[in-house]
């Protein structure tokens, strides 16, 4: 469940200009971000907690099969917080319905972008 990692991993903030020159080139920009997410579905797995699938909301909100949070897009990527707890945030890479998680450390996980909200989260 990606609500674990959020809790278990500090910050991960990544910038834009954070990393190599090339990662941040083939970072999704935050326009992109928001209009793969909203209002859509990420199945997939992180490395640091397992698999996790979310429904992104377009009014903020994400929902997991026991849990809800709260989620942005901005310039350091897509930021989520669970429980009242300070936002969390990674660069996307977008490829069709692909989507690699990226943190300071480089790939921290994939997911498959889902239409709509097959799980009615």
């Amino acid at each position: 469940m990606l609500r674990r990692t959020l809790l278990s991993l500090p910050f991960v903030g990544l910038a834009l200009g954070a990393g190599t020159t090339a990662q941040a080139q083939d970072l999704a920009s935050a326009a992109a971000i928001s209009a793969a997410i909203s209002g859509n579905t990420l199945r997939g797995h992180l490395a640091a907690s397992g698999n996790f699938e979310e429904f992104y909301d377009p009014s903020g909100t994400v929902r997991g099969a026991d849990y809800t949070g709260l989620w942005s897009v901005g310039p350091e990527g897509l930021c989520l917080s669970y429980d009242g707890d300070p936002a969390s945030c990674w660069g996307l890479r977008l490829n069709g319905a692909q989507v690699i998680w990226v943190g300071r450390g480089g790939e921290e996980g994939s997911a498959t972008l889902l239409p709509g909200n097959p799980n009615g989260f």
